[in-house]
């Protein structure tokens, strides 16, 4: 049992949050593409995110795992978003900074994804079971160079409206 919910029941509802906070988060990228803060998508985002991470950290480990230190990381760069974003209102660098930020969390969180497929579907499973073959360092890649350009772009384009920098 975790927070009185079966493993099973408790795994899935984690799984749901991190997927919402993916979709959301592709589109708040994809809104700093076009320019626009979208506000609504970008609190789902954020919170779905840190609610991700927090999460992750009640699941039954007899050790500190990987997947612990991607979710401190992820805290600590949501704090930073959240601070250049709600504090700041992306002001000056802040702007950067939250962009670089957000996207950051985004791609944790898509890279955990990617982890978590390769261990848990068996297509994926059976081409790196130990996730130190060829074919999980390939789509790792694939995704860290895809955020690397989403961040690229973001940070040249995003310029929050008059309502985010108030």
């Amino acid at each position: 049992m975790v927070l009185g919910m079966s493993l099973q029941t408790f795994t899935l509802l984690h799984v749901i949050i991190s997927l919402i906070g993916i979709a959301a988060g592709l589109v708040v990228v994809w809104g700093m593409f076009s320019a626009r803060g979208l506000e609504l998508w970008t609190g789902v985002f954020l919170l779905t995110t840190i609610l991700t991470s927090v999460t992750g950290f009640f699941f039954p480990a007899t050790a500190i795992l990987p997947s612990h230190i991607v979710g401190v990381i992820s805290l600590l760069v949501l704090t930073v978003a959240v601070v250049a974003l709600y504090y700041y209102h992306l002001a000056g660098s802040w702007r950067w900074i939250y962009v670089v930020s957000a996207v950051l969390a985004l791609y944790l969180n898509v890279f955990v994804g990617v982890a978590q497929t390769f261990l848990k579907v068996p297509v994926f499973h059976a081409l790196a079971p130990t996730q130190a073959e060829p074919p999980f360092a390939i789509a790792q890649g694939i995704v860290l160079l895809i955020f690397i350009g989403f961040g690229i772009i973001a940070a040249m384009k995003f310029r929050p409206p008059p309502l985010l920098n108030a």
